[in-house]
């Protein structure tokens, strides 16, 4: 995806988890579409630091999504993920994307992932991998207009 592009539609969903949002409901908030897998050690590692993001900025009305994107085939039993889901309290809505439905309207690679959009639903920002956790962060603070 490129900068500014709008947001994608979130169609066929295998299961959501944590409650159905779409992109109607998500208008007027900046959002952060998180995708991760359960075969990934790095993305296992890096969902606190979504949820501490997630609490941290909520009064910001921001909004966080996850995108579990199955890497293997046994990656797309959905017990284990939803167990995962309920192990790091991942609390607000998550997305079993088996199909690479979601992850191909973003035109997502990697895992761990991070697309942010403002408020108007355009993306402002899109980081890979752990090392760049800091990069979302600071862009969250400039979309949400924290000094």
């Amino acid at each position: 995806m490129r900068l500014r592009s709008d947001m994608p539609e979130f169609k066929n969903v295998t299961e959501w988890v944590n409650g159905e949002v779409t992109k109607e409901d998500l208008q007027g908030h900046p959002v952060l579409v998180h995708f991760w897998s359960i075969s990934c050690g790095v993305c296992k590692q890096t969902l606190p630091d979504v949820n501490e993001w997630r609490e941290k900025y909520k009064e910001h009305n921001l909004k966080v999504v996850g995108v579990h994107m199955p890497r293997s085939e046994k990656d797309t039993e959905i017990a284990p993920v939803k167990e995962a889901i309920e192990k790091y309290e991942l609390i607000h809505p998550q997305m079993i994307d088996n199909t690479h439905s979601v992850v191909d309207a973003f035109q997502n690679e990697y895992v761990p992932a991070y697309y942010l959009f403002d408020q108007e639903g355009k993306l402002r920002h899109f980081q890979a991998g752990e090392k760049g956790l800091h990069m979302v962060e600071q862009r969250l603070k400039r979309v949400l207009d924290i000094k």
